[in-house]
């Protein structure tokens, strides 16, 4: 497919770009440095871009079959922003599939209480756990796309891709130990799983190990 990434240098959109990359998807990945984008591939176009800038996100967009978000912010306001922008602009450069990454803060522990929301919630990770779970809120109210959003496991991190993983959708997943860990890697597998082979429109879903 052709696929526009959106955040493809970042933490977690990396590795997104080399799952992608390694299914033979042919890529445009957007990303605020070219620079840091450091994979050379026969089948990657790297483009700058800003997506807060509609109309510029739009012309980057127009000739791909499905859009990746990965696009990060610290802050609400500026997720919100970014995140309508990239509805706006996916619907108006025609592509009606999106995809993006979410938080684990916004996963309930137990009916109707959220991650985010708990005493243990560390204070560091508030202000992007907010984000994550406001940006999620703007794009539930999307009825014309066929979106889905992923939530990692508690902790994400670099690690091995195992392909091996439990899926759920609203819940944070634990082990028999009480953990809720996945691997950048896997969270990329799962993400391009649905891309490819879709279960989860209009939802959100969530994975751990």
């Amino acid at each position: 497919m052709k696929v526009a990434i959106i955040g493809a240098s970042g933490f977690i959109g990396s590795a997104i770009l080399n799952e992608a990359l390694s299914r033979g998807h042919d890529i445009t990945a957007i990303v605020r440095n070219p620079e840091k984008v450091t994979v050379s591939n026969p089948r990657l176009n790297v483009k700058k871009g800003d997506v807060i800038k509609e109309e510029e996100l739009i012309s980057l967009l127009k000739g791909n079959e499905a859009v990746i978000s990965a696009y990060s912010a610290n802050d609400s306001s500026s997720y919100v922003k970014a995140i309508t922008s990239i509805i706006n602009a996916t619907k108006k450069a025609g592509i009606t599939r999106l995809l993006a990454v979410s938080g684990a803060g916004s996963l309930e522990v137990k009916p109707g209480v959220q991650l985010l929301d708990t005493p243990e919630f560390p204070a560091e990770w508030k202000d992007g756990a907010t984000a994550t779970r406001d940006a999620f809120d703007v794009i539930k109210q999307v009825t014309d796309l066929d979106w889905s959003v992923l939530s990692p496991a508690m902790v994400i991190e670099p690690g091995v891709r195992t392909g091996v993983f439990r899926l759920g959708k609203d819940q944070v997943l634990f082990n028999d130990k009480g953990e809720s860990k996945i691997s950048t890697a896997d969270f990329a597998v799962a993400l391009l799983d649905e891309l490819e082979r879709p279960a989860h429109i209009k939802q959100r879903f969530t994975l751990a190990y």
